[in-house]
């Protein structure tokens, strides 16, 4: 899953960026109004870590909130501020928040608000995905095949899933990459291949049809079940 942080303090908007990459998600950072209604605007995510006081719009993370709703109404948002206030916590529920943190905040807190809310957004409501014998479990983040039950890790459940959601349709390298990982990702090219590879691995055992195919200058595909 892909979230969007907008912070303008940067040492906390990086523990934040890496606490959440730790627990595998992909996660884009920006540090003003402006900047994160642009990201909004540009990229698709599952969940907004939003600070209230940004500089760049008249209300900050108000207006960044607004926005994001006048766009999408179901996406979750989580508001982060340093105002301990009653007022400013309804001000932030009704500018279109779904919770709020106060800082300073535990980080374990954090997560546990990041994954409450994703669990409670339509998107994760989606039912388990099924493709070519191999079932995937949102909930869980595990598949199985043929009886047996597959744990993967958190990059490797972001590839199968975007490939099993959008099954029968060839999906690219740099597709791949726009979902698994934050839009500043600058590692290896081949990164993709060698997840679709641990992948195989994980999901193929000898004697059994590989369900990942390769079309070559192309990108990957898992055949719709018919």
């Amino acid at each position: 899953m892909k979230l969007l942080v907008v912070e303008d303090d940067v040492r906390i908007a990086d523990i934040v960026r890496r606490t959440l990459a730790e627990a595998g998600y992909a996660v884009d950072v920006t540090h003003t109004a402006p900047a994160g209604v642009e990201a909004f605007e540009i990229e698709t995510y599952d969940l907004v870590v939003l600070d209230l006081m940004l500089p760049g719009l008249p209300r900050g993370g108000m207006d960044v909130c607004a926005r994001i709703r006048e766009l999408n109404t179901d996406i979750p948002i989580l508001m982060l501020t340093g105002l301990d206030s009653a007022r400013k916590r309804v001000e932030g529920l009704d500018a279109g928040a779904d919770d709020y943190l106060v800082k300073p905040f535990h980080l374990v807190e954090l997560l546990a608000r990041v994954r409450a809310l994703l669990r409670r957004a339509p998107r994760a409501l989606a039912p388990v995905l099924r493709a070519q014998g191999v079932t995937l479990e949102p909930a869980t983040r595990t598949a199985t095949r043929a009886g047996r039950t597959i744990v993967l890790t958190a990059k490797e459940y972001a590839v199968l899933e975007y490939l099993m959601s959008n099954a029968g349709k060839i999906i690219s390298s740099s597709e791949l990459i726009d979902h698994a990982w934050d839009s500043n990702y600058e590692g290896f090219s081949n990164v993709v291949q060698s997840y679709i590879r641990y992948l195989r691995q994980k999901l193929t055992l000898p004697g059994e049809v590989e369900i990942i195919e390769t079309r070559r200058g192309a990108g990957y595909v898992i055949a719709a079940d018919e």
